[in-house]
């Protein structure tokens, strides 16, 4: 763990080993709730002002990726399965003449993952995405697209396929 701008930890916060939180970034704001669990080879690399929220009862599995260089609010009770990866911020390449590396990096509004979320292996999300409350995404998808509450995505790029019941 190295970062220079704001780190809070909740209580019961688990890390475990080979786990990277990591920022040389002092605008950077990361928090962790209740009982959050960042499993073996974890790594979390912010930067570019990022904010990176994790809500209670979390749980992150082993090699999750996430390169916050725009915000990432992930919420409560929300399971990610191992090799999952955030990436809430794409690079320039409209300015003709200019290197890729070295236009700026560009965001459309982070990643938000809604409560009681679940996604399966090997997920990437993209920036500008929102996860709905209580949504599934199936093992692989590309998630460029907002996916609505209740609803089950698979696919690449991700697609609704269903729906799960929602109780009255």
């Amino acid at each position: 763990v190295r970062v220079r701008g704001a780190l809070r930890f909740g209580p019961d916060v688990f890390v475990d080993d080979h786990c990277v939180i990591y920022s040389e970034d002092p605008q950077v704001r990361i928090a962790f709730g209740t009982h959050v669990s960042l499993y073996r080879g974890t790594v979390l690399h912010a930067g570019n002002g990022a904010v990176v929220e994790i809500g209670d009862d979390t749980h992150i599995q082993n090699g999750v990726q996430i390169t916050a260089f725009g915000s990432v609010r992930i919420g409560s009770r929300v399971q990610i399965a191992p090799h999952c990866n955030f990436y809430p911020y794409d690079h320039g390449i409209w300015d003709d003449g200019v290197p890729i590396k070295d236009q700026p990096l560009r965001t459309r509004g982070g990643i938000v993952i809604g409560d009681d979320a679940w996604l399966g292996v090997g997920v990437t999300v993209l920036d500008g995405v929102t996860i709905g409350e209580g949504a599934v995404i199936g093992a692989g998808a590309v998630v460029t697209k907002d996916i609505p509450a209740k609803a089950i995505a698979a696919g690449v790029p991700a697609r609704v396929i269903g729906q799960r019941p929602t109780r009255h």
